[in-house]
């Protein structure tokens, strides 16, 4: 099969399409693709290019981020941008440094305050910070209330991201004119075209950069409607403008090896305005999540 030969790559990606669309359509499809870093689980001689879980390594002069009312968020992930390849990408990643994700994921509170995009009280829930390679830091111990996730180290490979046809960026290649957000009459929205790219890939993962790999609609969509206050219609030309302003800075599946699961078996995500990541404005960073 594709996905099995050289799983992720534009050859790959190229074959698949050549077999489904026509040859116009489907170089339109490739030229839509995005590169990304996937993050897989580190066995063996694996290069380590992060890890889940632990404890995170802060300056000495930061604080532990605090939901407001409700207390301290839960460590998730620490990514070293150095060891990312992130000439590759296609947004203006740190070139080194320390990429620490913290959510509050409901240890303290039983799950009662959900970090919800459409709640903007709940914004402070979830926090991305950069940490620069010459910063002095130290690890630091989890506040009181707090079990740290196992450790998982990962490792780190580009490929190439597909994203489904009812995005905002497929949409208006191929019918502008479609309901946002739903099907439309074209070969990228035909069954046999997305059990294809089912099976070439058919898991979320955990990715930096690229096209999410959202579980149910594209996360843009939603983070689109959060800022815009949920008072656009789909049909609002606003709504698809304001997605097309945000890019996937990083998604965390559930990981069984982390002990970390999220709803149904979902994922987490943290999406930025290019601009914000130019400038490293990561405070500006949105989250969401989503489960089955």
């Amino acid at each position: 099969m594709i996905g099995r030969m050289t799983h992720g790559s534009r050859d790959a990606l190229r074959l698949l399409a050549s077999r489904h669309l026509s040859p116009v359509d489907a170089e339109k499809w490739i030229g839509l693709l995005r590169p990304g870093v996937r993050l897989e689980v580190a066995t063996g001689s694996d290069d380590v290019a992060g890890r889940l879980g632990g404890l995170p390594a802060l300056p000495t002069a930061a604080e532990w981020p605090v939901r407001e009312g409700h207390g301290p968020l839960s460590f998730i992930a620490s990514i070293d941008c150095a060891r990312l390849s992130v000439a590759a990408l296609d947004m203006d990643l740190p070139a080194a440094g320390t990429l620490l994700f913290f959510y509050f994921d409901g240890q303290l509170d039983d799950g009662d305050a959900l970090v919800l995009a459409e709640d903007r009280e709940s914004w402070a829930g979830a926090r991305v910070l950069h940490v620069a390679a010459d910063e002095e830091v130290a690890e630091r111990g989890a506040p009181a209330g707090l079990k740290p996730y196992p450790v998982v180290p990962l490792t780190a490979r580009v490929e190439m991201t597909a994203t489904e046809p009812w995005h905002p960026s497929m949409r208006a290649a191929f019918a502008p004119a479609a309901p946002l957000g739903n099907r439309y009459d074209h070969p990228v929205c035909s069954q046999e075209f997305l059990d294809a790219l089912w099976e070439f890939d058919d898991e979320v993962g955990h990715r930096i950069g690229g096209h999410a790999h959202s579980v149910q609609n594209p996360v843009e969509l939603e983070i689109a409607e959060a800022v815009l206050d949920g008072e656009v219609s789909w049909d609002d030309p606003r709504l698809s403008e304001e997605a097309g302003g945000w890019v996937l800075l990083a998604q965390f599946d559930s990981e069984e090896a982390a002990d970390m699961m999220w709803g149904d078996a979902g994922a987490l995500y943290w999406l930025i305005r290019p601009e914000d990541l130019a400038e490293r404005r990561f405070e500006r960073a949105m989250f969401t999540w989503q489960c089955g």
